[in-house]
C-alpha cells in the first residue's frame, strides 16, 4: 500500500485563508492591521527567496509588510540598533530576523534582543521557556514556525496522538527541541535522536511518528521505518543530476518510504508552505497578545 501524500500545500492554503479572514476581522472591530517586519542582512540568494515570499503571504493575508535590507557587513552594534528601533515601535507587531547571519555576527546575541511580545519566530529564550513549561497556548507564548506547521502536519493524519511514540532526528534549538516540547504536550513518548544516537535505525523503528530534520539528503531508508508510521520530512537539500541539473530532496528516501509508511510530506511541498503560514499566524497571534484582544 502506498502511504497517503501529506499536501503541506493544500494545508498551508487553508491556514492562510483562515488568518486572512481573523484579519479582516481584526481590522473590522478594533481598526487593528498586524505588521511584521523582516530584517534581511546581506545577499544571500536563498535568504532573498524566502524573504520575498514571507513579504508576498503578508501583503495577501491582508497584513502590513516592512523590509529591512541591511549590508552584509553591518557593524553587529548596528543591527542591535535596528531590532531595538523595531521593538520600540508601536505600530510593529512582529519582528523576523532572516536567518543564517553573516559570520561575524553573533545570532544567538541578536536573537536576545527581539522584544519575546514580537518574536514571531518564537526563538528568545522567554518563548523557549514558556514552550519548555507547557506555557505556549493562545494566551502565552510564541511557537517556533517549522515545529508548529510540522504538528499541524501530523495532526491531519490523526488528530488523537496520546500513547504514539515519536522520534525526531535532530536536536537543534530551531527545530528539535520545540519540536519534541509539542509532541510532548500532545502526550507521546518522545526520542530526540542524533548523530551519535546509537543503532539509529533500531531507534527509528519504534516510531509512530517518524520527524527527520539533519539536513542529509535521503539518510532515512525505508527499513528504518516502523510500518504504517506518519513520516515528517523537514530536510532541504539540493542533490546534483545528469546534464548539470539539480534537484531538490529530504531527508527521507521519498520514493521507497512511501511505499511503508501510512502518510509521508514531500519535499518540497511539505513542511515549507507551512512554515509561512505559521509565520502569518504568529503575527496575528502577536499582534492580539499584545492588545489583550480576543478577536
Amino acid at each position: 500500500m502506498t502511504a497517503t501524500l501529506i499536501d503541506g500545500k493544500q494545508i498551508a492554503e487553508a491556514l492562510r485563508r483562515e488568518i486572512a479572514q481573523s484579519v479582516a476581522e481584526l481590522k473590522d472591530r478594533h481598526n487593528v492591521t498586524p505588521a511584521l517586519a523582516v530584517v534581511l542582512v546581506g545577499d544571500d540568494p536563498a535568504s532573498q527567496v524566502y524573504v520575498r515570499s514571507k513579504l508576498k503571504q503578508t501583503v495577501e493575508a491582508g497584513m502590513r509588510s516592512i523590509e529591512y535590507v541591511l549590508p552584509g557587513t553591518i557593524a553587529q552594534s548596528d543591527l542591535v540598533a535596528c531590532i531595538r528601533t523595531l521593538n520600540a515601535d508601536h505600530d510593529v507587531d512582529g519582528i523576523l530576523v532572516q536567518l543564517p547571519l553573516p559570520g561575524h555576527i553573533d545570532a544567538d546575541a541578536v536573537i536576545a534582543e527581539l522584544d519575546p511580545a514580537k518574536d514571531v519566530d518564537g526563538l528568545s529564550d522567554l518563548n523557549a521557556g514558556r514552550l519548555a513549561s507547557g506555557k505556549s497556548g493562545l494566551l502565552s507564548g510564541i511557537v517556533p514556525c517549522t515545529p508548529l506547521g510540522s504538528l499541524m502536519l501530523v495532526k491531519s493524519v490523526r488528530q488523537d496522538l496520546s500513547g504514539l511514540e515519536a522520534v525526531i532526528i535532530g536536536r537543534s534549538n530551531l527545530f528539535g527541541k520545540p519540536m519534541a516540547q509539542l509532541l510532548l504536550q500532545e502526550s507521546c513518548t518522545v526520542t530526540i535522536a542524533h548523530s551519535r544516537t546509537a543503532d539509529l535505525p533500531a531507534v527509528c523503528r519504534r516510531a509512530d511518528i517518524l520527524i527527520a530534520a539533519v539536513g542529509r539528503a535521503e539518510m532515512v531508508k525505508s527499513d528504518w521505518l516502523k510500518p504504517q508510521a506518519i513520516v515528517i520530512d523537514v530536510g532541504i537539500n539540493r542533490i546534483s543530476l545528469p546534464e548539470g541539473k539539480t534537484k531538490l530532496v529530504g531527508d527521507v528516501d521519498f520514493a521507497a518510504a512511501r511505499l511503508h509508511a501510512q502518510a509521508i510530506t514531500p519535499v518540497p511541498g511539505g513542511v515549507g508552505p507551512m512554515t509561512l503560514a505559521c509565520l502569518l499566524g504568529n503575527t496575528l497571534k502577536a499582534a492580539r497578545l499584545r492588545r489583550r484582544l480576543d478577536v
